[in-house]
């Protein structure tokens, strides 16, 4: 299916019942084509982490329950789902009635595996939880007061270099603004980057995270590209990179790329 075909900037009827066929894959192989990848060979282990705000189902009574969701696609999934077509189908959940919050998440995890090619991981939670969001993870030091000079606002890769003693850092910027490139409209983020590995200049991290500012592209597509560019740019001998992507819809996506296995997405940030 096409891009244009997609629901996502179009007017839409919601859902009175429940309809696995609104969710709508995106392939990810076009974007790795243009990084010079392909044939299934990713230099990555990762996965999407989506926060699902708006999740809602009936009891066998028909008294309704509330719950959010966190939704884990896994980075070797041949597609995307378009976040739009995914915000439908969970409203299409609102009046279909399920015995459990388990079946709920069974029902959920089977219709996103099939839809994307993946197996996909759905943990449903009580709204009720208690949970601290945080501005940023502990270790992680803020380089958005870095000097730059001549800051560009055009898709800048050259900007990143590093050199010298090998070292260990965990660098972030709450600074990385993408567009999307069906509506337009701005995602915002934080970015995480861990590395062993010559020192990045701090500076031209800065101002390469700036570069993103007009750059349209999907969330996933952004942090694989960050991910390449570092590794082609400044040659580190692990690095994991992570964006937590703020809420649009009710929905927000926080996908991470790592050389390393056993990484994740880390803990929700304030602006979640």
């Amino acid at each position: 299916m096409a891009l244009n075909d997609a629901p996502l900037g179009k007017t839409s009827d919601y859902p009175d019942r429940y309809d696995p066929g609104l969710l709508f894959p995106v392939a990810r192989e076009e974007n790795r084509r243009r990084l010079g990848l392909e044939d299934g060979r990713w230099p990555w282990f990762g996965e999407d982490l989506w926060q699902a705000w708006e999740v809602s189902w009936l009891r066998p009574g028909g008294v309704p329950e509330v719950a959010w969701a966190e939704l884990v696609f896994p980075a070797a999934s041949p597609a995307i789902i378009e976040s739009k077509s995914l915000k439908l189908y969970l409203n299409s959940l609102n009046q279909a009635v399920y015995s459990s919050r388990e079946q709920v998440a069974e029902v959920i995890a089977q219709d996103l595996s099939s839809a994307c090619g993946g197996s996909v991981q759905v943990r449903l939670h009580s709204v009720d939880e208690s949970g601290e969001a945080i501005g940023r993870p502990a270790g992680f030091e803020l380089v958005d007061d870095e000097p730059v000079t001549e800051p560009v606002y055009e898709y800048s890769p050259d900007s990143l270099s590093a050199g010298g003693t090998v070292v260990t850092e965990q660098l972030c910027s709450h600074l990385l603004k993408s567009n999307c490139p069906v509506t337009g409209q701005p995602d915002w983020a934080t970015l995480l980057v861990s590395y062993t590995g010559p020192r990045i200049d701090r500076a031209g991290l800065l101002r390469y995270v700036v570069s993103f500012r007009q750059k349209q592209d999907f969330h996933e597509h952004c942090v694989e590209t960050v991910f390449t560019d570092i590794m082609a740019r400044c040659r580190p001998e692990s690095l994991t990179v992570c964006a937590r992507y703020t809420r649009r819809g009710g929905l927000d996506i926080n996908p991470w790329r790592s050389t390393e296995t056993g990484q994740d997405a880390g803990p929700r940030l304030i602006r979640q």
